[in-house]
């Protein structure tokens, strides 16, 4: 009855929701922190803008683009309110700027005039109790004319926040959810030139852009 008895526990037959925390000390005991995991969903509304260089803003509507993905929350955390979330880019879509969607000085877009994004990335924090968002975004835009032109993409790596977003000559003021999941985020990028002069000059690359997303996110509950 004196012998010490060990138990191996193997990571694996663990409940899902719980983390090994290892220790150099042989009788320390094992942590399973409890997490709790969310479905978080994404939808842009109307009222958007983008902006480029010191052109105006583009007035655009993105009604319609809709995402999901995963929040947890530790519960055992210090930061008991954040969430951390991560979509899936297979299943976000960001309505293209086309003459339905965008307007520039007053004026629809011209018919054939295209501008693609694809989200490459999209993940960050979600402060529930403040309302504080700060979501990490990489997209590519695809610049396009009918069947004629296709410019290469532009890579845009932002910060998609409810806070203020300062860059060189660029800005925007972000607004907290709401009760309702409603946000504003903003996000300054640089955007890099391309391999084509056309774009590169039209656009005076490298300069920055600046993204005002009016946004709605929610959560459920994971089983």
């Amino acid at each position: 009855m004196g012998d010490s008895c060990v138990l191996l526990v193997s990571p694996n037959a663990l409940p899902h929701h719980c983390s090994v925390q290892t220790s150099q000390n042989p009788s320390s005991p094992l942590l399973c922190r409890k997490s709790d995991v969310y479905t978080v969903n994404f939808e842009t509304l109307g009222g958007c803008k983008l902006g480029i260089s010191r052109y105006p803003d583009f007035e655009y509507n993105a009604r319609g683009g809709t995402g999901s993905g995963t929040g947890t929350k530790t519960r055992d955390s210090s930061e008991l309110n954040t969430v951390s979330v991560s979509f899936d880019t297979k299943t976000l879509y960001i309505p293209p700027l086309t003459s339905e969607t965008t307007t520039f000085l007053g004026l629809p877009l011209p018919p054939f005039l295209k501008i693609d994004i694809v989200p490459e990335l999209f993940q960050g924090t979600i402060d529930q109790y403040s309302g504080k968002v700060d979501l990490e975004f990489m997209a590519k835009f695809w610049f396009s004319v009918g069947t004629i032109y296709r410019a290469p993409p532009l890579l845009v790596k932002t910060v998609l926040t409810s806070e203020e977003s300062i860059g060189t000559i660029r800005s925007g003021q972000g607004e907290r959810l709401d009760k309702e999941g409603k946000c504003r985020l903003v996000g300054v990028a640089t955007v890099d030139p391309i391999n084509d002069v056309f774009m590169n000059t039209f656009l005076g690359l490298p300069t920055e852009c600046v993204a005002k997303l009016s946004a709605a996110i929610t959560f459920s509950s994971s089983s």
